[in-house]
């Protein structure tokens, strides 16, 4: 019984401690969750701005580019697809979209993600898991009662891959070699000569 007792605690200490580690993203002067940076860089602009393109290209099915105004400021969107488990089941129950911001200074580069979003799901009649609408409520919306526990679990998570993607998005602009992006795949057609 003792030891039963021993490892119920055990568990409830470490999901208190995995629930302290991830905190929710600060708010801007406007009121909206935002994941700022700025980072000292001693890479030149135009290097710095072929790296940044390169990143977005090759993470085009997560963040799509919007807008790149004079190699300055450049603005994309993008989104995170939000799974619901249940044991072993899992589905996505909505995605959260967000705007990403970058911009170039004189030896530092700063980047933003913000105007985050969430989209519900719904199954569509081929049972497949689409957005059962194309307007997102904002995360800073306060939710209701009854779903504010999942509420906070969306802000979470949203919180958890802002400093994922700020880590990823770094150590690509650090690389000093970019790599090339993979050639697709060459079909033989004989058919035709």
């Amino acid at each position: 019984m003792k030891n039963l007792l021993f490892l119920f605690t055990l568990i409830c200490l470490t999901q208190f401690s995995y629930a302290q580690e991830v905190t929710l993203l600060p708010k801007d002067e406007t009121g909206k969750f935002t994941y700022y940076e700025v980072v000292e860089s001693t890479v030149k602009g135009d290097s710095l701005q072929a790296r940044l393109s390169n990143f977005l290209t090759r993470n085009k099915k997560e963040i799509k580019l919007k807008s790149t105004d004079a190699g300055k400021l450049t603005i994309a969107s993008g989104k995170i697809v939000i799974q619901k488990s249940i044991t072993i089941i899992s589905h996505p129950s909505g995605e959260i979209i967000y705007q990403f911001n970058f911009e170039i200074g004189e030896g530092k580069y700063r980047f933003w993600l913000t105007d985050f979003q969430f989209i519900p799901y719904q199954k569509d009649r081929y049972g497949n898991f689409v957005p059962s609408t194309t307007i997102g409520v904002p995360l800073e919306k306060e939710p209701k009662k009854s779903n504010a526990q999942q509420w906070e679990d969306y802000r979470l998570q949203a919180a958890k891959y802002a400093a994922d993607f700020a880590k990823r998005l770094k150590d690509h602009l650090v690389n000093k070699t970019i790599s090339p992006l993979p050639l697709p795949e060459k079909k033989v057609i004989s058919k035709t000569w």
